[in-house]
């Protein structure tokens, strides 16, 4: 009976498994490579981003006491909704006050309009009169030419002629003494208008200040001016509040998403490529959107103290530009995201 051959020792199991580790070795290797370096071909991520929004700032306008305060922390408001009553007293005051000073201006001009038509009329008679002291001047200086010129002065008695020539004087007296009543009555009519300008004037002075009144009045009443939720609150009802003075802020319902990538991942990128949004608080939500635009100026020129590279010593330092990200559809997601929040930040730049 023949004995069989033995298994060649390069068939064996033994002599197989460090063939089989380095292939499982080569593609554990192939893989991971794929996973960190074919992504760099399609995709430009970064950490550095921040959910953001346009928020509002509702401040005072008027100093005055709050009045009445419709909103409370977190409350949602829409558009139009009143939120704060200052104390109007002061302002009806100043309303009704510029509302007095209006009528009593429109009574003063209403006077200035008489005394423009009495002046008016006194100056139309006084050329009237003119007119007539010029005639009678024409007819004494014609009587008195005629009575001269009669060729037998024993005819006209001497009487007569005295008499003709103090009619004449008389009547040139009369022309100067209506002229100086036009020049008098024309200065009187020119300073009625002056008065009526002035008048006229003091009304429109009077209806500014009347609007400036009816406007702080009308910022005792503080109304949104876009819906959203309210944040920072830092008023309560019976504070004194000041001009300019900062009530609470408006958190809008459209948010989106700044991502600050480094400028040498900007080749790639360009307004309306697709963008994956994922939020640090909600790991497991995925928030798609696209790129809205990128923003002329790196994050540090806007910086308090932008730096000055032509001084001093020059480090070269990457420098990161803000992109801005637009959620397509966040739906229900809006009410869980927040100004501030920390994202991871995905733009597909290639297909």
């Amino acid at each position: 009976m023949s004995t069989p051959n033995p298994t060649p020792a390069s068939n064996s199991p033994a002599s197989k498994r460090p063939m089989v580790i380095g292939t499982t070795a080569v593609v554990a290797l192939a893989l991971v490579a794929a996973y960190l370096v074919v992504p760099d071909w399609y995709w430009e991520s970064t950490d550095d981003a921040y959910v953001e929004g346009h928020l509002t700032s509702v401040t005072a306008k008027v100093p005055a006491y709050v009045h009445a305060l419709h909103v409370d922390d977190n409350a949602r408001v829409k558009a139009g909704d009143l939120l704060v009553e200052l104390d109007p007293r002061d302002y009806a005051v100043q309303v009704a006050i510029a509302n007095a000073n209006l009528a009593a201006a429109m009574d003063k001009r209403k006077e200035s309009d008489s005394q423009v038509a009495i002046a008016d009329a006194n100056a139309v008679q006084a050329r009237s009169e003119l007119e007539v002291a010029r005639a009678n001047a024409v007819l004494a200086a014609t009587n008195l030419q005629r009575l001269r010129s009669v060729s037998d002065q024993r005819a006209v008695a001497s009487e007569r002629i005295d008499t003709a020539n103090a009619a004449a004087d008389s009547t040139r007296a009369t022309v100067s003494a209506a002229q100086m009543r036009i020049q008098s009555a024309l200065a009187t009519a020119g300073f009625a208008h002056a008065q009526a300008a002035t008048a006229d004037a003091a009304i429109a002075q009077m209806r500014a200040a009347l609007d400036q009144a009816q406007l702080n009045l009308s910022y005792t009443r503080i109304a949104a001016t876009q819906s959203g939720t309210i944040a920072n609150k830092s008023v309560e009802e019976g504070n004194y509040v000041q001009p300019g003075q900062m009530l609470f802020s408006i958190v809008p319902t459209t948010l989106y998403v700044v991502a600050n990538f480094k400028e040498t991942q900007l080749e790639r990128i360009k307004p309306g490529q697709a963008a994956t949004v994922r939020v640090d608080a909600y790991p497991r939500l995925e928030l798609k959107g696209h790129v809205d635009s990128l923003q002329r100026g790196t994050g540090s020129v806007f910086a308090l103290l932008p730096p000055e590279n032509a001084t001093g010593n020059f480090v070269k330092v990457v420098q990161r530009v803000p992109v801005k990200i637009v959620l397509d559809d966040p739906g229900e997601a809006l009410k869980w995201l927040s100004p501030g929040m920390s994202v991871e930040a995905q733009i597909r730049v290639a297909r």
